[in-house]
């Protein structure tokens, strides 16, 4: 039998970044989304928490071909 589990989690991940001073509250917020989205956080960013949200499995019928090869 074949059985598909999909495991949802919420994943809470923090980085701490070093950002130039000066910067209203909308360029501090553009900056960190275009750390974000260059992939260059993702180096910073740890797994701080993960909350369990839900599991599911499903049971697959498997297709038996009749036509021979």
């Amino acid at each position: 039998m074949k059985v598909i589990v999909t495991v949802v989690d919420k994943i809470t991940s923090e980085a701490h970044l070093n950002i130039p001073d000066g910067l209203s509250e909308s360029a501090i917020k553009q900056h960190i989304t275009d750390l974000y989205n260059s992939g260059e956080m993702l180096i910073d960013l740890n797994i701080a928490q993960v909350d369990f949200e839900s599991i599911s499995a499903q049971i697959v019928k498997e297709q038996f071909s009749t036509k021979s090869a």
